[in-house]
């Protein structure tokens, strides 16, 4: 039961983002930091309030946290097909800790 449990979550955790989702993490981090940083400078400004800029940014910032780390699956729709391997044979005649593999 806790192996279950702790697949599961090991595959929540270790989700897959294709190269694709990894520029769009990029864009939406670099946009949302950006207009994230503008607000809070501006409100910060005008009302003379460092604090609420303060806590505009580091929400801002959070959100943009909840937004691109998660693998969420909006980020793997183009997964990378790769090609089978091709004539390639086992290795034999490991040895490892002093002990023949095969």
């Amino acid at each position: 039961m806790a192996e279950q449990l702790l697949e599961q979550a090991r595959d929540i955790f270790e989700g897959q983002i294709d190269f694709e989702g990894q520029k769009l993490v990029e864009n939406l981090v670099n946009i949302s930091l950006s207009i994230v940083g503008a607000i809070a400078f501006l409100v910060g400004y005008f009302l003379q309030d460092i604090k609420l800029a303060v806590y505009i940014g580091v929400a801002g910032t959070a959100a943009t946290f909840l937004l691109t780390v998660p693998p969420w699956p909006i980020y793997n729709k183009n997964p990378v097909k790769w090609l089978p391997v091709a004539g390639a044979a086992p290795p034999t005649n490991i040895v490892i800790d002093e002990k023949m593999l095969r």
